[in-house]
């Protein structure tokens, strides 16, 4: 690895440091914005865009207090935190719960933020009580791979459906974001860092533009509302249980368990990233321990301030460290000022509420297959040649996918109400059962740690 201009203790200059810091907060712009747009409308706030801008602010002031929370006194490496992908299919499944099923947004809203908060409480004790490195001893790549992938493949439903509400936009911002992402990251290091962003810019740009000439009448799929930008204040602090009183059930609690799980998982495995890049020692089991505690945590902020999500480490940003040779933590601490700076901007989260919904969806095809990619990535280290392998990956995969449309159109009901509730949360939920699938089966099934890929995983994840 190239020689780090600034190591994880240094302090670049003033100038430096703030640049670099807006880089950061650059880089994990596109995944946090998405969550929210995401969210709009299984939280039957698509309508509401003065809501909905809120929820984006909401979720940059999250990650800017989490990530000093976690640079400060958690493990202390350079680590981005912001909204994760991995508690999206537990949420999708409690605002599709019956006794939701007439409910506003702002109720649906409370129901997320009580399963986060009592998640956030989990993830702390199993942080901070050391239990992380007992439990990760029965979690290996084959319980990886489809928990991971199937985060992404889960969501396929909003993708194409979406950016095909016209395809002139949607197409564009697919193409635009895999001509930066790929055909042209090499040409510049800004091709590199922000496709996503690049992309959604020129395509939004040009919606905008069509609107303007009149090409997109209003009523069409592309065009660019902006009467909630004009309304929204200039200046907005996002308050503890803004929306209302969380309201918790236990079926929403324990399907969100399953999102928590992945995300602690994906987490260890950033913290070695992050600090073989940054030049720090590698984790020890309290360096990881404080992580995941402090996690829980953020958890807990971002369910007190109602996200309608959790908080977990960036990858992007781990991206962004080797490439900038800059594994500074004052550097990461600057970036995590800057969000809470704009989060308190009105307008900027209303800015963002104009987007059209073609675009949403471009990016959404995008960046869904690559989470489905990153999990399979780690069937690298497992024999593929295994039949035993192959049979667990297999029926977990299917499983997953498969589970959730029984449930989806035969529910259970039985009595008590309360457990059929959860085992449909559950089963509605491809991640939760594709993980469950996976890691009974490798743990019961004889297999040695080489066979199973324990051995290079362990390897790959400490050089």
């Amino acid at each position: 690895m190239a020689a780090l201009l600034y190591g994880i203790d240094d302090k670049p200059p003033r100038r430096v440091t703030l640049l670099l810091g807006f880089q950061h907060y650059l880089t994990m712009f596109g995944s946090t914005v998405a969550i929210p747009l995401l969210l709009a409308e299984p939280l039957g706030m698509g309508d509401d865009r003065e809501a909905v801008g809120w929820l984006i602010s909401t979720m940059f002031f999250v990650s800017g207090i989490t990530t000093l929370l976690q640079t400060t006194w958690g493990n202390r490496l350079p680590l981005v935190q912001g909204g994760t992908f991995s508690f999206l299919a537990p949420t999708l499944s409690i605002c599709g719960m019956a006794s939701l099923a007439e409910a506003g947004w702002e109720v649906r809203l409370q129901h997320v933020q009580a399963a986060v908060i009592g998640g956030a409480v989990v993830e702390i004790v199993v942080g901070y009580s050391g239990l992380v490195g007992k439990l990760l001893r029965f979690v290996g790549p084959i319980t990886v791979a489809p928990t991971i992938a199937l985060i992404g493949l889960s969501l396929f439903k909003f993708g194409a459906p979406i950016a095909g509400s016209h395809w002139g936009i949607g197409g564009l911002t697919i193409a635009l974001i895999i001509l930066f992402s790929q055909y042209l990251r090499r040409a510049h290091r800004m091709f590199e860092l922000f496709p996503i962003l690049l992309g959604i810019v020129l395509a939004w740009g040009c919606a905008a533009l069509l609107t303007a000439s009149g090409v997109f009448p209003e009523g069409h799929p592309a065009y660019v509302r902006t009467e909630n930008l004009a309304r929204a204040p200039w200046f907005r602090v996002p308050l503890p249980f803004q929306w209302g009183v969380p309201q918790f059930t236990l079926a929403a609690f324990v399907g969100m368990l399953a999102g928590y799980v992945a995300s602690i998982v994906e987490s260890v495995g950033d913290y070695y990233a992050c600090a073989r890049l940054s030049g720090a020692k590698v984790p020890t089991s309290r360096t990881i321990n404080r992580g995941i505690g402090m996690e829980g945590i953020g958890c807990l902020v971002a369910g007190i301030f109602g996200t309608g999500n959790g908080t977990t480490s960036y990858s992007e940003n781990i991206g962004a460290i080797g490439l900038t040779r800059v594994g500074s933590r004052h550097v990461v601490q600057t970036g995590a000022v800057l969000m809470l700076g704009f989060a308190t901007i009105g307008k900027f989260g209303a800015l963002f509420t104009t987007i059209p919904q073609p675009i949403v969806g471009g990016m959404y095809c995008t960046m869904f297959g690559m989470i489905a990619a990153v999990g399979l990535s780690n069937l690298q280290f497992v024999n593929l040649d295994s039949a035993r392998n192959l049979f667990i990956l297999g029926f977990a995969f299917f499983m997953g996918m498969s589970v959730p449309e029984y449930f989806a159109a035969q529910p259970l009901a039985f009595r008590p109400e309360w457990l059929a509730a959860v085992i449909n949360t559950l089963g509605s939920t491809g991640m939760a059962v594709g993980a469950a699938v996976a890691l009974v089966l490798d743990n019961t099934i004889p297999g040695s740690p080489k066979e199973r890929g324990l051995e290079a995983w362990k390897q790959g994840t400490t050089d």
